[in-house]
């Protein structure tokens, strides 16, 4: 027998009673059926209900051959009588979630006659893909219509036609349909074959943000938020940009031109740095002007000026030039020798001595060791 749908007629339905006619061993618990139930399965993109059943935590409900599945933590008794509840704040997110990208899809697939090819309502967003190719331009006027669609507050309207008057439709789906046919209407936005839980009225979906637009196999995909989670996602950025604003000294609204000027600022400051990097190297160097092999400790400092300081010398020692930058028990290390030649046996008896790894090619290697300066020191005394 068919478990009656109550989520069908009533998607603000939050709590209900039922009777237990089945209850066995699953994955992930127990597989309790009812006779009815508000609980919705995972389908269509939408994700299942969450809440609880005579007392019991439901993780889980699925649909097979129209018997609804509820995965319980612990089973019920057949033939009780149950109070189900739902997780409200779950649900209506996932209304929320659901009915917005409802109006923006039948908006694009006006807009661009194109079809909506992939629909995924996760924990955090909603992606959508579609296949057309979007501009930014695109994204930003069809965010709007959407939104002016919202707050105009159109009443969703949910039926099962009969074989002739879908025939007569114009509806979107993304497979081939056989049987009862459910559509949901959102009128002058979209019209769809759909099983999911949806709001009553466009307004209750709150505020719509494309997060981002992406090349995705031949179209583009798209990454939304809707309703409360829209707000959240526009309360944390807002608090972080506060937050840049304060660091940066300016308003809200004018971070980005700060930040172009911190960059600015920040790469000047790097010129200078190389300049004077460049200076100290070469007056290194010339410290070092045909001593032979040099071995150089000097503070921490990155890859790549380790390797640059290592070439400056070697160009004038005439010998081989290693450089170990670092403090305490970690030193990256860059060995130099202009003169080529196989480093593979040298730089392995240096690792193994001072618990290091890297490698190189001729005349040039580049690694890591954990030891101490001392032991360094007394390995190339």
């Amino acid at each position: 027998m068919e478990t009656e749908k109550l989520y069908y007629a009533d998607p603000y339905l939050t709590a209900f009673t039922a009777t237990v006619l089945g209850c066995e061993a699953g994955k992930g618990g127990y597989l309790v059926t009812l006779d009815r139930t508000a609980f919705y399965p995972e389908g269509g993109g939408q994700p299942a209900d969450h809440g609880t059943l005579g007392g019991a935590v439901v993780t889980d409900v699925h649909e097979k051959d129209g018997v609804i599945l509820h995965t319980c933590h612990r089973p019920l008794t057949v033939g009780d009588t149950v109070e189900g509840a739902i997780d409200w704040d779950r649900r209506f997110d996932h209304m929320q979630q659901h009915s917005g990208e409802h109006i923006l899809s039948g908006l694009i697939c006006s807009a661009h006659h194109c079809d909506n090819v992939g629909f995924h309502l996760g924990a955090d967003t909603v992606t959508i893909d579609f296949n057309a190719a979007l501009t930014e331009e695109d994204v930003a006027e069809l965010e709007a219509a959407a939104n002016r669609y919202i707050w105009q507050d159109h009443p969703i309207a949910i039926s099962f036609p009969s074989p002739e008057e879908l025939e007569a439709l114009d509806y979107r789906s993304k497979k081939e349909l056989t049987g009862q046919v459910r559509i949901v209407a959102f009128p002058g936005a979209d019209c769809c074959a759909c099983c999911g839980t949806h709001v009553s009225s466009s307004g209750q979906v709150g505020l719509l943000k494309i997060l981002s637009c992406q090349k995705f196999r031949q179209g583009v995909r798209l990454e939304i938020v809707s309703g409360r989670r829209a707000l959240h996602y526009l309360s944390q950025t807002w608090d972080q940009n506060r937050q840049v604003g304060q660091r940066l000294s300016a308003k809200a609204t004018e971070t980005a031109a700060a930040v172009e000027r911190l960059e600015a600022e920040l790469a000047a400051t790097k010129d200078r740095c190389a300049a004077l990097e460049r200076t100290v190297f070469a007056a290194k160097a010339e410290e070092y002007r045909d001593k032979g092999d040099v071995t150089l400790l000097e503070g921490p400092m990155g890859s790549d000026a380790v390797r640059r300081l290592a070439d400056t010398v070697a160009g004038t020692c005439g010998g081989r030039c290693w450089v170990f930058a670092g403090e305490g028990e970690h030193w990256n290390y860059a060995m130099v020798d202009h003169r080529g030649g196989d480093v593979k046996e040298l730089v392995g008896a240096v690792n193994a001595a001072l618990h290091g790894r890297g490698g190189g090619k001729k005349g040039f290697a580049q690694g890591s060791v954990q030891a101490t300066r001392q032991e360094i020191e007394d390995y190339f005394a």
